[in-house]
């Protein structure tokens, strides 16, 4: 357990180093390594309960155990094992703080009604202008960056507004852009998922050749907050999503309010019509600003989480002692009005799509993806044979969001 904290000379609040192992300790990393194989073969022992107990259901399907999709759930487990090398756990001081903020966001967010209406918690952002444009090339593809001035700032008195603000290199947004010079295209914004922001992997992820010259989408891909070289020289710890519960909302209200102001500029390209996709953080991002932004000719989510509180303790290295259980109960609460599951789609029935692997050991096909299908109306849906990171190459996906934007009319059909 966390001792309590004791009185500096200074007043402040004396906390001892977390009692974490050290990144570099080589058994704490070794364990680490190894996790995906027992872990793996646990996915493949549960799955024929899961298959047996669901495989009548009508919701989210139970997939036949085989050894190809552990092999799927292994490349996934490697992922979160990676993740808990390279980010060692923040100090115990860190709980402290967000513990006390997470309290005093809960009263602030009570007193102005977002509680109540989360939807009110997102003010309509300006329109973007005179942004800065420059050509590049990523991936043997031509394509604009674009940024400008983000000019999202948290609400005055909000917990951790100064601490956000400090991160200077987020305060300007940044946007890979892919057009048809001169012709009028539909246009498709695509969210990139955790750890993403970056034009050669963006470009990867979403297969953005295909998109612009097979399909003949214009493109944009905005880059989110923390991410890409709107993370440079950030402080120790700070990481969007991370543990720190406010920072996690900033980054969820930023992303939503950045993403709405590029939906908004590539409708006042023309009179094309805009569609929204997004992966994984991407598909949570894009479930909000599908919940308000009503002009929107389909939205495609991808492997989505929908609930980040969960996701983040299901790979926490930390021990579950009170003060961080403490921390989590407060954070769920607080959570409410950054999630996707508070807001309801704006767009039609017929223009919500969703795919998900059945094998994802990050966003759960049934905890996480199946609660966000079933509040979007139960739409049109892939349950695909793969992991998380499988989308990128699975034919079914490709098949299934070719069909998406044919059918929202964002791509003419084939022939």
């Amino acid at each position: 357990m966390t001792s309590s904290p004791t009185i500096a000379p200074s007043g402040e609040p004396e906390v001892e180093a977390a009692r974490t192992p050290s990144f570099f300790d080589p058994l704490s990393r070794w364990r680490y390594l190894v996790e995906p194989f027992p872990r793996a073969g646990l996915f493949y022992a549960r799955s024929w309960s899961n298959w047996w107990q669901h495989r009548r259901d009508g919701g989210v399907p139970a997939v036949f155990p085989s050894l190809l999709l552990t092999g799927h759930a292994f490349v996934d487990e490697a992922i979160i094992a990676s993740f808990r090398v390279l980010k060692p756990t923040s100090p115990v001081s860190s709980l402290v703080r967000a513990e006390a903020e997470a309290q005093a966001a809960l009263e602030l967010y009570g007193d102005r009604g977002f509680l109540a209406d989360p939807s009110s918690f997102y003010p309509s952002p300006p329109a973007v202008e005179r942004p800065t444009v420059r050509p590049d090339v990523a991936r043997h593809v031509r394509y604009e960056r674009m940024s400008f001035e983000s000019l999202y700032e948290p609400f005055d008195g909000e917990p951790g507004r100064d601490r956000w603000l400090s991160y200077t290199a987020n305060h300007r947004t940044r946007a890979w852009v892919l057009r048809h010079p001169g012709e009028p295209r539909p246009w498709l914004v695509c969210v990139h998922g955790t750890s993403m922001g970056k034009a050669s992997t963006d470009f990867m992820m979403f297969r953005a050749r295909w998109l612009h010259e097979d399909l003949g989408l214009n493109v944009v891909f905005p880059v989110l907050p923390l991410h890409g070289p709107r993370g440079d020289e950030l402080p120790p710890y700070a990481a969007f999503p991370g543990e720190d519960v406010m920072d996690n909302v900033h980054g969820i209200a930023q992303s939503v309010w950045d993403v709405r102001r590029v939906v908004r500029w590539a409708a006042s390209q023309g009179d094309e019509p805009v569609g929204i996709t997004g992966i994984s953080l991407g598909g949570f991002v894009t479930a909000l600003v599908a919940g308000l932004e009503p002009d929107l000719a389909c939205a495609i989510l991808g492997v989505p989480a929908v609930d980040l509180i969960d996701l983040i303790d299901h790979h926490s290295t930390r021990t579950r002692d009170p003060q961080y259980l403490r921390v989590l109960d407060l954070a769920r609460q607080v959570s409410v009005v950054v999630s996707p599951l508070s807001v309801s789609p704006q767009l039609p029935h017929d223009r919500r799509f969703i795919y998900a692997g059945l094998a994802d050991r990050l966003a759960h096909p049934r905890h996480q993806v199946g609660r966000l299908w079933e509040h979007w109306g139960r739409p049109e849906v892939l349950w695909y044979k793969g992991g998380h990171v499988a989308f990128g190459r699975n034919k079914p996906v490709g098949r299934f969001v070719r069909h998406a934007l044919e059918s929202s009319g964002l791509a003419a059909p084939r022939g």
